[in-house]
């Protein structure tokens, strides 16, 4: 069995970075990534923090997560802009998206950034840092920002390497290169230790990652317990964590669809969210699983994101009851501009269905209706999901 192959793809100064695009997008001649500016609070208030900083701002002392009026002092013209959390949603989604066009297998752990298990993928590329570098430009010229990517063979060394100089850079961590390239940075640099491992490790005199890799395990636990083997551990190199694509996938199973020709009527983008809720329902019922929540996602031509969810009376695998909920919301975020791309989401998902009070409006599917849903689904997996269709109202 071939060694894994991991990669951590992480955006460099996420928020100022897609801000900085998206000005750039709209016809600003300034881009922010290249003057002392930050993401945070805003001018009127001089309230709020520091969320991002751009590299020229950082010769002035300012840092993350410092009040914006300090940083304000520190550089009189430096430019502040408020933070967009709506378009670092629609960005961050953009992200995934295209990286599963190299590679399925991801898990998305934060906003800006997810490993990704290229393991079953690195043939198609003349070396893992081929593959890595064409990642990184394909985001660039895609979409408007950098990304640094690391590579390796387990998660822990992959997300150290990406945190190697940047930005726009790839950087492997391999076994072999643990000695040359992370024992000799300060302890403190080293993924899961905070400021209070850090100060601990430094009273026994353990100022290096490398010094870390060299001590007794058995008393960095008796003054850190288990804490103290873990980071041991990874001062080694040590893990065998996997890329979680189906951990992530039970928590919410959904399905997204770029359409052909953009809708531009209700009837038109609905057919779509009937095709989308069978989907997710074949899924849902695959792996056992009962949504208590559903959301609808709608990404115009303009390439504008707008979504919504809401609550089920019960959790459901049922496709058409899924289908009329994601038309309900569909409904109330529809603003009738033509429609590049839609979604359909399920989460709160449980085992097994719960409970419900019932009403002669929401009677059970009756045991000819379940054998019908049954027979359709079997002649959709063999035949494709056109071979039957319900009628949309």
């Amino acid at each position: 069995m071939s060694e894994r192959l991991i990669f951590h793809i992480d955006v460099n100064s996420a928020y100022l970075s897609w801000s900085a695009a998206e000005k750039l997008k709209q016809g600003s001649g300034t881009d922010l990534r290249d003057i002392p500016s930050i993401i945070g609070g805003d001018m009127a208030s001089r309230h709020g923090v520091v969320l991002a900083k751009s590299i020229p701002a950082k010769p002035y002392g300012i840092s993350t997560g410092e009040p914006v009026a300090h940083a304000l002092q520190k550089c009189p013209g430096l430019v502040l802009e408020p933070p967009d959390h709506k378009l670092y949603a629609s960005y961050s989604s953009r992200l995934m998206e295209l990286l599963m066009d190299f590679c399925p297998r991801i898990e998305q752990v934060s906003i800006d950034e997810c490993y990704m298990d290229f393991t079953e993928y690195r043939h198609r590329y003349a070396s893992p840092v081929a593959a890595a570098r064409q990642i990184k430009d394909t985001v660039k010229d895609m979409l408007g920002f950098t990304v640094n990517i690391g590579v390796s063979s387990n998660k822990l060394l992959a997300k150290m390497a990406s945190d190697f100089q940047k930005p726009d850079k790839v950087h492997t961590l391999f076994q072999q290169e643990i000695a040359t390239k992370m024992w000799p940075l300060p302890v403190r640099e080293l993924f899961m230790v905070g400021r209070a491992s850090a100060a601990t490790l430094e009273k026994l005199e353990i100022l290096t990652i490398g010094d870390l890799a060299h001590a007794n395990p058995k008393i960095l636990e008796s003054h850190m317990k288990k804490h103290g083997r873990l980071i041991w551990e990874f001062a080694n190199g040590i893990d065998d964590s996997p890329v979680q694509t189906e951990e992530s996938e039970r928590k919410g199973i959904g399905n997204r669809t770029t359409l052909k020709q953009n809708a531009e009527t209700s009837e038109d983008a609905k057919r779509a969210l009937h095709d989308l809720c069978a989907q997710v329902s074949a899924r849902l019922r695959k792996h056992g699983q009962y949504a208590g929540m559903v959301s609808t996602e709608i990404r115009y031509a303009s390439f504008t994101e707008v979504s919504h969810q809401m609550q089920l009376e019960a959790s459901t695998a049922d496709a058409e009851t899924l289908f009329r909920h994601a038309c309900l919301l569909f409904d109330e975020l529809w603003n009738g501009e033509p429609i590049r791309l839609l979604g359909v989401r399920t989460s709160k998902l449980t085992d097994t269905p719960k409970p419900v009070q019932m009403n002669l409006f929401d009677l059970p599917q009756t045991q000819k209706e379940l054998q019908a849903d049954k027979a359709a689904e079997s002649l959709r997996a063999k035949f494709g999901k056109d071979i039957i269709r319900k009628g949309v109202g």
